[in-house]
This record gives C-alpha cells, structure tokens and sequence, in this order.
C-alpha cells in the first residue's frame, strides 16, 4: 500500500533538473500524493511536473506575494495542502571575513525569512493541519570552513521548525527538519569532478558513502506519512557525519594533491 495515497503536497525548490526536491517529487508521486512543485525557473517546473504527472508554479521564496500566489494555486489544483516541503538554498561559501552585507542580506532572504513566511503561509493555507518539512545541513551542528552565512541560517530555521512543532502540534501540525550532509546533486557536480575532493569527506561518515538524495526523499516521506509521530526534531540524514566532523581545508587539498599525483 501507497504511504502518501490520498496527500497534497507542496515542494519549494525544485527548479533545477534532478535535484533533490525532484527527487523527493517522485518519491512523493510513487507513493500515492498529489504533488506540486515551485521553484522560480517554470520551464524546467513545467516539464518536471509533465514527467511525473503532477503540478508547476513559480515562486520565488523571498517574495511573500509569492508564497502566497502558491499557497493559492496549490488549494485550487490539488484540492488541499497536507504536505509542505520547503528545500531551496544557496550554497554560499565565503571566508568570514570577506563575506558582504549584501550576501548576508541575500542569504538570510533565502535562508531565514523566506522559509519563515513560506511555513507561514503554509500553515494558513492547511486547516486540518499535515506535516512541514524544512530541509536543512548537518553543517547547521558540525563545522564546514567558509560556510558561517549558509550554517547560520539554516541553523536559525531549524529552531524556528522546533517553534512550529511547539506551537502548531495541538493543531494538527508536524514540522521537522532533515540535515543531509555532502551529497550527490547537481549542485554538488562541479566539486565531484574534482579529483579527491569526495574522498576527503569518506573518513566522516561512518556507513562509508556520500549521502544520496534517495536517502533524503526516503525519510521525507516517512515524515509525510501517519506512520510519523514525531515533531520539533531534526533527522541527521548523512550517514552519520555528525558524530565525527567534515573535512578540514587542509584535509581537502591532500587527498586533491594525493588523487592528481602531486602529493
């Protein structure tokens, strides 16, 4: 039996073709849910949305009229919301120092108050309540160098996902965060076709691979599904990374200098 079979839901983020919000589509689809997905690059939505039999719309996380516009089109085309999955983000990676007001501005857009409004709108738009999900970083609890904008807001999201639990769970709410570590997108591609780099991360995670965005969509749908009775937690979904810790700078250019021959 389908686990989703009679849910609609809702994933932010899904613009880019084969990224993990596709992925979690699809996973969502095969399971029994209606699904729209949103994103700000409609071509690409529309043909996704073709491919697996669902919705598309456009919208842009940092515009509230946004959010609002999908919240609409969401209840008109599906009939309900129960499942509302926000994965957008931007990869910022900056030393400390250098990083500017303006990408600071810009990451807390995206990464903070975007998702704050969206959870927002959500919850308004699904009265018989359902299940929030907010995909964050194992970074948000373990260090990455260059990455103190990007880890500060999703750390921050994360807390707001506990204040919802907390605050929505009488009624009706679930909301939860999923912490990937390093994984297998597209957005990751360019450092995979670096000679090493992948292998640094190896010795941090103790099931021994590079986290998939399968493993994510799969305890997605858990989170989507009756089975859960869980709120106001964060699943470490990276293998385990955060019981050791990512790869140091130092770390990463021996094992690149090791796997080109210079080492």
């Amino acid at each position: 039996m389908s686990k989703l079979n009679g849910k609609c839901a809702v994933i932010l983020g899904a613009g880019n073709r084969g990224n993990m919000a596709q992925v979690m589509a699809k996973r969502f689809r095969d399971e029994g849910a209606q699904v729209l997905v949103a994103g700000r690059k409609m071509a690409e939505l529309e043909r996704f949305a073709a491919e697996i039999g669902g919705h598309a719309a456009q919208c842009d996380i940092t515009q509230l009229a946004d959010l609002q516009a999908l919240a609409k089109t969401a209840v008109e085309r599906m009939g309900s919301i129960s499942i509302a999955v926000n994965a957008t983000g931007w990869g910022l990676l900056k030393p400390f120092l250098e990083t500017t007001t303006e990408e600071l501005v810009k990451m807390t857009a995206l990464q903070y108050i975007g998702p704050f409004q969206f959870f927002q709108t959500m919850i308004k738009a699904m009265p018989k309540g359902g299940s929030l999900i907010q995909i964050s970083s194992a970074t948000a609890k373990i260090m990455l160098n260059d990455h103190a904008a990007y880890m500060g807001t999703k750390a921050g999201t994360d807390h707001v996902i506990r204040c919802i639990a907390h605050e929505f769970g009488k009624h009706g709410f679930r909301a939860n965060s999923i912490s990937p570590g390093l994984t297998d997108t597209p957005m990751t591609a360019g450092g995979k076709a670096i000679p090493g780099l992948f292998d640094s991360f190896l010795k941090g995670y103790p099931l021994g691979r590079i986290g998939t965005s399968d493993d994510i969509a799969a305890a997605a749908v858990w989170l989507s599904s009756d089975e859960c009775f869980m709120t106001g937690e964060n699943l470490q979904v990276n293998g385990g990374l955060t019981l050791r810790m990512n790869p140091t700078k130092q770390d990463m250019a021996e094992a690149i200098a090791k796997a080109s021959g210079k080492a």
